[in-house]
């Protein structure tokens, strides 16, 4: 089976649509998505019809709960960011079904799923929705085997919108390095799948993987998408700070 797995949306329709049609041409079998579909982007509703309409299923990102709760931890851009896409999804568009719907999907997501040797979560695997894992962490070799403690074999995650592996051997093998096919082996390992809508590694495209069971191999795919008319977007609303929409041109 062949599985895509996305992240980090972040209200950004314009790679999200990027990136399902270059699924749709890799022979996948099911999408899968970690979670923060909205928050920072100037699309959430479209964004979340998408995953609900796509994804077979989804897991609760720290923006997704931040809309639903009270936001903890949040800078000052983040969290006007929130509290603007929290009115966007009150008013729609659609119909009181349609905005019920999508309350209820963000509601609903789980924290973190796992599938024998398969788990999946949003932050880490010690806290699935907040904790961030850096490239940097595999110079503190007792914080890596907390986190590897409670893996069974591979877990694939975002939030730090930087995508790379971390082996137990305390590596960070970034998709250049693996020439974008890591091989999945019998070790345990962290994937970190990068993010769709707000990728963060000095490179502007949107970043996903696909799992490959039968190949095993895990391959990073790179797409290019209109992100000028993405930050277009954001600068035409007051409450998105326009760094926003300046980060996604540069990809940091």
């Amino acid at each position: 089976m062949k599985r895509a797995v996305i992240s980090d949306i972040h209200g950004n329709l314009e790679a999200l649509q990027a990136v399902l049609k270059d699924i749709q041409a890799q022979g996948v079998d099911e999408i899968v998505c970690l979670g923060d579909i909205i928050g920072y982007g100037p699309n959430p509703c479209e964004c979340l019809d998408l995953v609900i309409q796509r994804a077979k299923w989804t897991i609760l990102g720290n923006h997704d709960q931040a809309a639903l709760f009270d936001p903890e931890g949040f800078n000052p851009v983040a969290l006007r960011a929130i509290y603007w896409t929290r009115d966007r999804l009150d008013e729609g568009p659609g119909g009181a079904q349609q905005i019920n719907r999508r309350w209820d999907f963000l509601g609903e997501l789980p924290r973190q799923r796992s599938e024998g040797d398969w788990m999946f979560v949003h932050g880490s695997p010690r806290d699935p929705t907040n904790e961030y894992v850096f490239p940097e962490y595999i110079f503190h070799q007792a914080k890596m085997e907390i986190l590897f403690a409670r893996v069974n074999k591979y877990c694939f995650m975002g939030h730090t919108h930087l995508p790379g592996v971390f082996t137990t051997a305390c590596e960070f093998v970034t998709p250049e390095e693996c020439n974008y096919v890591f091989k999945l082996t019998n070790e345990k390992v962290l994937v970190n799948v990068g993010s769709v809508g707000q990728p963060r590694d000095d490179d502007n495209r949107s970043c996903y993987v696909i799992i490959d069971d039968v190949a095993g191999t895990v391959t990073y795919r790179r797409i290019e998408y209109d992100f000028l008319t993405t930050s277009q977007k954001i600068y035409a609303e007051a409450e998105l700070d326009n760094m926003l929409g300046d980060r996604i041109k540069h990809g940091r």
